[in-house]
C-alpha cells in the first residue's frame, strides 16, 4: 500500500513538473515579449502576393526569436492566409501571439498630396505613400480609356485628384486608387457646384485650372475670392490673364527643371513660348498649374463681386494685394512693388 502511495505521489510529481514545464515553454513561446526595436511602435509591410517566407522576411528585423514567432504562426495556421499584404502594426513589446494577431489587421494609410505640380510630382508623391510605384500611377491615370470616360486629357487630369483627406489601404493598387479618386471628384462636384460652374460658362476642369492659379497667387484664403474676381473679369472681357504664376510654370516646363525657384519675372520670361504662358496667350492654360485647394476652387465658384481688374503684391500689407481699376492706379501699386524688390535685392 506505502508502495503504491509513493508511486502515486512520484507520477503526480512528474506530472506536475510537466505541467509546470509546458506552462512555461507556452509562456516563453506565446505570451513573453518577442519584439526588439527601440521605437514605442513599428510598422510592418507585406508586399502583394506574399509568400510566408516572405512574411517571416519582413518581421525578422523587428522579432527577438524568429523561430518562437513561427510556431505560434504555424499553430495559429497564418501561413494558409492567402492575402498577407498590407501595413500593420507591431507594437514594442508584443508577443508572438499577438503579433501574429496584429498581421490580420491591414491599417489605412492617411493619404497626403496637396501642392502637387504636375502628374509626374503626384505620381511620385503617391508612390512614396503606396505599394504602387510612381511609373503605375502615371500609367494608371494616363490610360486612354479612363482619360476618356472622365472627360479629360493628359493636361488638366492634375484636376481630377482634389487635395482632402483620403484614407487607403497601403497595398491599394494604382488602378484601384485612380477609381476611386474619380469617384470622390465626381461626388466633389455636387449639383450646386456645376451650377456655379455653368454660371461662369466654365466647366469643373477649367475651374479647377483658374483656382490652381488663384491658388499660386496668394496664400491667403480671404482674398482669393478677390483674385479669382480678378481674373475672371478678365476673361469676360476678352483680356489676357497675365498671371505671373503661370509664366513661371511656363519656364520651369520649358526647362524641364521643376526644381527651380523662381521669386521674380522677368521681362524676358513673358516671351516663353508655352501656352501655359497667360502672358502670351489667350485664355485658360491647358490644364492647371498646381494641384489647387478647396478653398481656391470655392474662391473661383463664389467670387468677389467688383471692378478691379489689375492687383500687384502689396509692400505694406505682406502676403496680400494692392488692387486697382484703371491701369494708372495700377501703375502707381506696381512701382512701388519694384522699388521694394529691387531694395531687397531679389534678382530672380
Amino acid at each position: 500500500m506505502l508502495n503504491t502511495k509513493k508511486i502515486i505521489y512520484s507520477l503526480s510529481a512528474f506530472v506536475l513538473i510537466g505541467l509546470v514545464g509546458y506552462g512555461i515553454y507556452l509562456y516563453r513561446t506565446i505570451f513573453a515579449s518577442n519584439t526588439k526595436f527601440a521605437e514605442s511602435e513599428v510598422y510592418v509591410k507585406i508586399p502583394t502576393g506574399a509568400s510566408y517566407e516572405q512574411v517571416k522576411a519582413a518581421v525578422a528585423p523587428y522579432v527577438d526569436d524568429l523561430d518562437k514567432f513561427d510556431r505560434v504562426a504555424q499553430k495559429k495556421s497564418y501561413p494558409d492566409r492567402k492575402d498577407k499584404a498590407g501595413r500593420f502594426l507591431v507594437k514594442n513589446g508584443m508577443n508572438s501571439n499577438e503579433i501574429v494577431n496584429a498581421l490580420r489587421q491591414n491599417l489605412p494609410v492617411k493619404l497626403a498630396f496637396n501642392n502637387q505640380e504636375r502628374l509626374e510630382n503626384f505620381a511620385g508623391r503617391i508612390g512614396e505613400q503606396l505599394e504602387a510605384d510612381s511609373l503605375s500611377v502615371m500609367n494608371a491615370c494616363l490610360d486612354p480609356q479612363f482619360l476618356a470616360e472622365n472627360g479629360m486629357t493628359k493636361n488638366n487630369v492634375l484636376a481630377l485628384f482634389i487635395p482632402n483627406s483620403y484614407e487607403f489601404f497601403w497595398n491599394t493598387s494604382a488602378v484601384a486608387f485612380r477609381d476611386k479618386m474619380a469617384k470622390e471628384y465626381h461626388k466633389f462636384w455636387t449639383p450646386a457646384r456645376l451650377e456655379k460652374a455653368k454660371k461662369l460658362q466654365l466647366n469643373p476642369e477649367e475651374v479647377i485650372t483658374l483656382a490652381s492659379i488663384v491658388h499660386k497667387e496668394t496664400v491667403k484664403a480671404d482674398e482669393r475670392p478677390i483674385v479669382a474676381g480678378v481674373y475672371l473679369n478678365r476673361l469676360h472681357i476678352g483680356m489676357k490673364l497675365e498671371a505671373d504664376p503661370t509664366v513661371i510654370y511656363a519656364v520651369k516646363l520649358v526647362s524641364n527643371d521643376f526644381n527651380r525657384v523662381i521669386k521674380r519675372v522677368l521681362y524676358k520670361d513673358l516671351e516663353t513660348n508655352s501656352l501655359y504662358n497667360t502672358y502670351k496667350f489667350n485664355g485658360l492654360p491647358p490644364g492647371p498649374i498646381a494641384m489647387p485647394d478647396i478653398s481656391a476652387i470655392d474662391a473661383v465658384l463664389n467670387p468677389a463681386q467688383h471692378h478691379y481688374i489689375y492687383f500687384c503684391a502689396s509692400v505694406t500689407r505682406f502676403g496680400y494685394h494692392e488692387f486697382a481699376v484703371t491701369p494708372a492706379q495700377h501703375e502707381v501699386n506696381r512701382q512701388k512693388y519694384v522699388a521694394w524688390v529691387s531694395k531687397q535685392g531679389i534678382k530672380r
